[in-house]
């Protein structure tokens, strides 16, 4: 299902312009969704391993990175939507217009290469949270798996709204469930705050980790869906209308966003203080559930299963509708949703077949996203600082001071982890 038909199933949201209607709980409530989609890639399977690798080595120490990852993710969200309601295109289609042929072919490859990594850790995630939870043969988990994960992207044809209800319920899965682990895991919470607020990298392997928290947070891939979703409620509106917009759509970001965030905080702290806490290091996702059920009981242990499979899933839809927008728009090259989903899951399944560690595997691959993010970050301020192009809803001066300087750290964070890598100290 193209974008073109996706869009057709438009909102009809009666826009009311008085302040006290328009900012009420029934108003809000038609606009709240896109952003949930796009959270669901900020607890995806790759975040499990970033966030019990780092937890479980370094304790708290790294809760900072979680935090300004977020935040980092809440300001390029709201670009993205930004984008995609002034302009009333996608950033991928947006890039086509205003780089060259052979820029947009460059952004097309890294892009897919990126879809790919988040793919695989979507797809190992949803097979080892089968594996877990049921008790299945991996071989069996892999077919279901790829069957579950086409059902999801077919549902698409029934409307966005169809998919925003689903991911709604899946992320709720997943709440409910690390609700339980904080609850069981009694973390020491003056250290949880100390370490949140104050930032600290003890070697060459944390800054790794906290790398692949980054990418595994501030993923490129939903900066270019982003500005696609917002498009099915923004069609046919006047200029004070996409004001209105983009204001409720900050509400949907802030709000999607930051409950990633305490999820993200409480994969941490709840390694921390389950794992590290009994000197353990957790090198695989099937260690962390198998260790939980002595140390804190069955529930726990389910609990974990069952967010990683809801994780698994929901990131899968994400994935597939992502790939849609990457694809359709640098170049514009058509290719059917099922042959995509098989190409970008064939990473996944290799990994599972030659016997690679998984946890290791969805680690390097969210550290690879966070290389690919400077990429999008930079072309999306070139965009969005032009008043030709985005109207009364150009960046202002502090917008795009804030911008470069986040793709700035980002930059410098990989460059920092190459020179680590080249010189032995990773």
């Amino acid at each position: 299902m193209n974008k073109r038909s996706f869009c057709k199933k438009t909102y009809n949201i009666e826009e009311n312009n008085k302040p006290s209607t328009f900012l009420s709980f029934k108003n809000l409530l038609k606009f709240l969704g896109p952003a949930f989609i796009v959270s669901v890639a900020y607890v995806d399977p790759g975040n499990f391993a970033t966030n019990i690798s780092g937890g479980s080595t370094f304790n708290y120490s790294l809760l900072w990175v979680i935090l300004w990852s977020n935040l980092m993710a809440i300001f390029l969200q709201i670009m993205s939507a930004k984008l995609g309601i002034a302009t009333n295109k996608n950033l991928t289609e947006m890039c086509r217009e205003v780089f060259s042929k052979k820029a947009n072919w460059f952004f097309y490859i890294v892009s897919t290469l990126a879809a790919m990594a988040t793919t695989l850790a979507e797809f190992v995630g949803a097979v080892l949270g089968l594996y877990l939870l049921l008790h299945i043969p991996i071989s069996y988990a892999v077919v279901i798996t790829t069957i579950i994960t086409l059902s999801i992207v077919y549902l698409q044809k029934y409307g966005q709204r169809v998919v925003e209800v689903v991911i709604t319920i899946l992320i709720a899965v997943i709440c409910i469930a690390y609700t339980i682990e904080l609850f069981l895991a009694k973390p020491d919470w003056s250290q949880v705050a100390i370490h949140t607020l104050l930032p600290s990298i003890p070697n060459g392997q944390a800054l790794l980790i906290a790398v692949g928290m980054l990418g595994a947070t501030v993923m490129p891939h939903v900066i270019y869906l982003h500005s696609q979703l917002v498009q099915s409620r923004s069609i046919n509106k006047t200029l004070e209308e996409k004001k209105k917009h983009l204001f409720m759509e900050k509400v949907d970001v802030f709000v999607a966003m930051n409950i990633a965030f305490i999820v993200n905080a409480a994969m941490v702290i709840v390694s921390a203080s389950v794992f590290y806490s009994h000197g353990m290091v957790v090198d695989s996702i099937e260690q962390a559930h198998r260790s939980l059920e002595p140390l804190l009981g069955s529930l726990s242990s389910g609990a974990f299963g069952a967010a990683l499979l809801a994780s698994g899933f929901s990131s899968s839809s994400v994935g597939a509708m992502a790939g849609e927008t990457i694809m359709d728009g640098f170049v514009d090259l058509k290719i059917p949703a099922v042959v995509r989903r098989i190409i970008t899951m064939l990473p996944g399944i290799i990994i599972i077949a030659i016997g690679v560690n998984p946890m290791k595997a969805l680690v390097i691959s969210q550290v690879c996203l966070s290389f690919v993010l400077p990429v999008t970050i930079i072309s999306m301020l070139k965009i969005t600082n032009r008043k030709d192009l985005m109207g009364d809803f150009v960046n202002k001066p502090f917008v795009k001071i804030l911008g470069w300087l986040i793709a700035s750290v980002i930059i410098i964070m990989n460059a920092v982890l190459i020179y680590l890598t080249l010189t032995g100290k990773v």
